[in-house]
């Protein structure tokens, strides 16, 4: 044990210069060397997507709707943006899901829950919130600046970064992740 001021035998903490990075990663054989950064980031975006799929579904839970999940969530605030319908492949492409029945669930479920309402024309079904859905949207964004954007730094930076350049980095790396499924799809 080093000895600290005054002839004190309280331990000294090691000089952060003369210590090594250490990664923090779920799975070690992923972080190969040299990638060590990405298999960091991979586990810091499962650890915050999950975190932000329980803030969607308490937030709902708080605005009394406790079973609806955090995708039945995206979907109604989707639907409910700029309070303008939605055909079903336009809520497919900006949510990124590929399945479609994950997307009919979720609507069912807002149905049952008067939320939103769907209106067929030909082939395509479009689909808006109902008073109760916006009313709901509304409650929500309401706790959300509560339980939330009170605890955003005023500069919004996290980490000295900017929230906004977090998104775009987020958007370029969704490419990456993309072709790389397609690339995975056809081995």
């Amino acid at each position: 044990m080093k000895v600290g001021k005054a002839g004190s035998r309280a331990p000294v903490m090691p000089d952060v210069a003369d210590m090594e990075r250490a990664f923090i990663v779920s799975s070690s054989h992923l972080a190969v060397p040299g990638n060590e950064d990405l298999s960091e980031f991979e586990f810091a975006l499962t650890v915050v997507n999950h975190a932000f799929h329980r803030w969607m579904a308490r937030g709902m839970a708080a605005t009394g709707l406790p079973n609806l999940s955090a995708l039945d969530t995206l979907i109604l605030h989707s639907v409910n943006h700029r309070n303008r319908e939605k055909s079903i492949s336009d809520l497919m492409f900006t949510l990124n899901l590929s399945e479609r029945h994950y997307l009919n669930y979720a609507m069912k479920k807002l149905d049952e829950h008067a939320l939103i309402q769907r209106e067929r024309r030909g082939k395509e079904v479009f689909v808006s919130t109902t008073q109760k859905g916006r009313d709901v949207c509304l409650e929500y964004a309401r706790l959300r600046r509560i339980c939330l954007l009170e605890h955003i730094p005023q500069n919004r930076e996290v980490g000295d970064v900017t929230i906004a350049e977090v998104a775009k980095a987020l958007r370029v790396l969704t490419g990456f992740y993309e072709q790389a499924s397609r690339s995975a799809a056809s081995l």
